[in-house]
């Protein structure tokens, strides 16, 4: 059974946390805000939770969640580098919608599917899903929604799509902006040959924002370049609806 919890009510935002960190930690799902949509949780570092996300959204492992974070710290403990180019976007515009793919930290233990070596990282501009983080470490997180279906942006959607294979939901009211974030690609940074910085979905963060900051690391618009310019790239793109 799945329990719904009105953070707004002061009688059930305390209980609704702790009854989150205790499914958290045992392997179970949670449905938490974010400053993009509501997002379904799970420990990023037990296999079979992380599992459990992807069953109850109807997505396979070719198609990994995001990680959320509480600060640079956390960020710092999860990839291999951080380049001196996105320590200056972090800056700018986390905590926010910017989620950043970067060679995932080797030593780490966990599954969270078909990553190619690679995380990505978001801190989201929420306070109780920062506070949620910092009591429980890393979770990966998706947004609450099931394959195919708009991203929930109050909680009571998500909690009619995904029913029980959730355990707690914490409702904060609508989502601040319902825009999911953009996700960039910065691994190429890391020891690339090419260093250049792409933008996998466009989102919260504009790429005009993203220039500001990058400059010329950041790849020309595809939008703005003529047509005749190697029209047969395609890139796989990440499920529309990611945190």
């Amino acid at each position: 059974m799945s329990t719904l919890f009105d953070c707004r009510d002061d009688s059930q935002l305390l209980p609704g946390m702790r009854e989150a960190r205790k499914a958290i930690a045992r392997g179970q799902l949670v449905v938490m805000p974010t400053d993009t949509v509501y997002g379904i949780a799970a420990d990023a570092f037990s296999a079979s939770a992380v599992k459990a996300l992807l069953e109850a959204k109807g997505r396979g492992r070719q198609s990994p969640p995001p990680v959320l974070v509480s600060g640079i710290p956390a960020m710092r403990a999860l990839v291999a580098e951080l380049p001196e180019p996105i320590e200056r976007l972090v800056e700018a515009f986390w905590p926010g919608g910017l989620t950043i793919v970067l060679p995932a930290q080797p030593s780490l233990t966990w599954d969270l599917g078909e990553t190619h070596g690679t995380v990505a990282v978001r801190m989201p501009d929420h306070h109780l899903a920062r506070e949620l983080l910092e009591e429980t470490g890393p979770l990966a997180v998706s947004s609450a929604n099931l394959t195919g279906m708009s991203a929930a942006v109050v909680a009571q959607d998500a909690k009619d799509m995904l029913g029980d294979s959730v355990t707690v939901y914490l409702d904060a009211g609508p989502a601040a902006t319902g825009i999911a974030s953009t996700i960039i690609d910065a691994t190429s940074l890391v020891g690339g040959d090419d260093p250049l910085v792409r933008v996998l979905r466009d989102g919260a963060i504009s790429r005009e924002q993203l220039r500001t900051v990058l400059g010329d690391l950041l790849e020309p618009d595809p939008a703005e370049e003529p047509a005749a310019v190697d029209e047969t790239a395609v890139a796989a793109e990440p499920a529309a609806g990611d945190q």
